[in-house]
This record gives C-alpha cells, structure tokens and sequence, in this order.
C-alpha cells in the first residue's frame, strides 16, 4: 500500500466534513414529525437518530459500491477532482441549511462528483446507465411511492383507530412513532453513510492506495460512521422546523405513517444499490400523511420551495465542482485556493445563521414565523371537513341570538 499524498489526506477530511454536513442537514428526516408532534423531547431523539445512524453504517455496502465502482469511470479521476466535488456537496448543503430547505445531500454529491468529473475527462467518463437507473429514477419514484403509502396508512390508521381512546390511541402512536423514528435513522446510515464511504473509496482508487474494485476498507466504514452521527447529534434544527411544522401539521398517527413508509422506501433501496434520496423519501412521505388525514392539508408555498431545490441541487452542486476543478487544474496553488474558498464561505454561512438561532429549545416555538398556507391549501381546507369529534376554529362563527324578551337582560350571542 502507498502512503497518504497531501492532496489524498485533504480529500478524506473533507469528504468527513461533507458526511458532518449530511448528518445535520438530514436529521429531520428521521426526526422531525417525532419532534413536531411532542413524542419525543429533541435532544434526545436528536442522540436516538446519531447512535442509529452509526450502527447503519455497518449493515451494507452496496450503496457504496455504486458511487465507488458504478457512476464514474475510476481510472481516470484524480484525488482533486473528487476533492472539487466535494466542495460543490458541501457548499449547497450549507446554503440550503440556511434556508432550511430539505434538499438531498445525495444528489448534491452526485451532481458534485458529476460536475468535476466531466470538467476533468469529458462526459465519456460518466456513466449514463447507472446515473438513470439508480439516481434519477430513484429521485422521481421514492418521494412518490413513499407519498402514496403514507397517505393510504395515515388513512388506514384513522380507520382502524376511530373506536379507540382518544388518549391512549395517542400514546400508543407515539410509542410507534419512537419506534419508526428509529427504523429512518437505521435506514439514514445504510444509505447516506455510505455514500460517503464510497467516495472516500474512489479517491483511495484515484490516488493509488487501494487497488481498483476494492470494497470500502473498514477504518473507512467506522470514520464515515462516526462523523455523519456528530452531525446528526447536533441536528439541523431549521430543517427539522421546515419538515415538522412548514409542510403540515402532523398528528401522532400521521407521523407513524409517515416514518413507516419512508423506513420501508429507504431499506428497500438501500438493498437494492439505489442511491436515492432520505430527504425525497421522508419528504413524500410527510406530504402523503398530511393529505391522508381528512381535513389534513400541505402547505404547497413551502413545498414548491422545496421542489425547486430538489431540481437546482444537481446542476447547481455540478457547476461548483465544475469551476473548483477548473481552479484545482492550475496546481498546488490552485487547490489551495478552492479550499481557502470553502472554508471562508463556510464559516460566512454559519455567521449569517447566527442572526436568527435556531436550536433545540425553539425548534418547535408555536410563536416562530407561520409559513403561508398558500392558495391551493385555503381551497382545499375550505372544501374538506374535519376529523371527526373536532371543530374548526376557522369555521366557527358568532351568531347574534334572538332579542330576549327580558329588557334587563344583555344581548345574548351563540357559538356554532
């Protein structure tokens, strides 16, 4: 085996900075509808998620293997030019953090990882079939498959659970929804985790140390594990208040729903070598549970921010890389360059966020700013009844009762 080169060792610590970043900016997906819906207390779930997400880093490689092995030609990258992907994942994951959009840290190390290569060795060097099969159809099929089963469970489970206690029901749902929270954050780490443990792999490939074909050695395994459950722990508190609160508002049922159909979607996966998208998956699947409860809406202003975010991250993940391998083909000065560039617009980034602090203890302030419900949600709220057993605020209304005959006695006034 050779020895580490400079530019291999910069680009493993950078690839466990991108796997910190993966870990803060999709704890949501595993714990946001526990948070929102008062099933567990954050930072507690937030710990659950991180030990979780390091066990799930030890249960499959294959999702490592087609980053490694099957989406670009390995023999002809360079250690910088997984190096420039890697500062386009890590920026956009930054900035959609500060906005506290749920993208996909997936698809920005794809578009990252696409965007260098083709700037480095030409489109011929990626792979095509791999990137339709097992990227963007993935992309497309898991939010809408995830969506639908969370939508027929949610409407299954108000069904089946119509007869029973209002309170113990809830309980026992809050119960599952610990339960399933932690099936997503298993699901996170044999998926995401390993997305970085095969980019580390190809740069290994890429700078001599490892033979071509090789599985992720084990020491890549465990650094991979560790920092995506750091970041997990210090969870991404703005994205958890976008997927718990911004998108719908979910009750115990729909949060099991939602977090059993993303589980199943994401394992399935995972299995399967898909590198899809946690965020695409959970994401769906808190949308289909927020239309599976009758008088439940989504609030489509948010999710059509979210949308647009899906759709810019792996073009604008790939044009970033694109340009830091262009700087990086200048040579040493070069990368250094590029990385100066990323750790100044890092840490700018975290500046910015510290004018508005969100964390653990205001993560699920009722007094935060209320995203709007948007024209398609007031129609739908307008047109569709409550669940059973409840009345609308909105739809209450004062009503002037008859005049009483008592002069004496005050106008009376009735609530329907």
């Amino acid at each position: 085996m050779e020895s580490f080169s400079l530019i291999l060792a910069i680009v493993v610590v950078t690839a466990l900075a991108f796997d910190f970043t993966n870990g803060f900016h999709d704890t949501a997906n595993a714990m946001a509808t526990t948070i929102s819906t008062g099933a567990m207390r954050p930072k507690a779930a937030v710990a659950m998620s991180a030990v979780l997400n390091l066990v799930g880093a030890f249960l499959s490689v294959e999702v490592a293997n087609t980053i490694s092995k099957g989406l670009v030609d390995e023999t002809g990258i360079r250690p910088e030019v997984i190096f420039a992907a890697l500062v386009g994942a890590i920026l956009w994951n930054l900035l959609t953090w500060l906005v506290g959009l749920p993208s996909s840290s997936s698809h920005a190390l794809m578009g990252g990882l696409i965007g260098a290569t083709v700037a480095s060795a030409g489109l011929g060097a990626v792979h095509g079939d791999v990137l339709v099969t097992k990227v963007l159809i993935p992309a497309i099929a898991a939010p809408l498959v995830a969506g639908i089963a969370a939508m027929f469970a949610t409407r299954l489970t108000y069904r089946l659970g119509r007869k029973a206690d209002g309170e113990a029901s809830k309980k026992g749902y809050r119960a599952g929804q610990i339960a399933s929270a932690g099936l997503v954050s298993l699901a996170h780490g044999t998926n995401d985790a390993q997305k970085t443990m095969g980019i580390i792999t190809l740069a290994l490939v890429a700078g001599g140390t490892l033979a071509p074909d090789s599985d992720p050695p084990l020491w890549v395994i465990l650094s991979a594990g560790i920092a995506i459950a750091l970041g997990t722990y210090l969870g991404g508190w703005r994205i958890i208040r976008t997927m718990g609160k911004g998108l719908t508002d979910l009750q115990p049922q729909q949060g099991f729903a939602a977090q059993t159909s993303a589980a199943t979607v994401i394992l399935a996966s995972s299995h399967l070598g898909f590198s899809l998208s946690t965020t695409h998956s959970v994401s769906g699947s808190v949308m289909g549970a927020g239309l599976g409860r009758k008088g439940g809406v989504v609030r489509w202003s948010t999710a059509t921010r979210m949308f647009v975010a899906w759709g810019l991250t792996l073009p604008a993940a790939a044009l970033v890389a694109a340009v830091a391998e262009w700087v990086c083909g200048f040579g040493d000065w070069g990368t250094a360059l590029v990385a100066v560039f990323l750790v100044v617009s890092s840490a700018a980034i975290w500046k910015i966020s510290r004018r508005e602090v969100v964390d653990h203890t205001n993560v699920n302030d009722t007094d935060a700013p209320a995203e709007p419900t948007g024209v398609v949600t007031q129609a739908i709220a307008a047109v569709t009844p409550p669940p059973a057993g409840t009345v609308s605020e909105e739809l209450a209304a004062t009503i002037a009762a008859p005049a009483s005959t008592d002069p004496a006695a005050p106008p009376a006034k009735t609530t329907v």
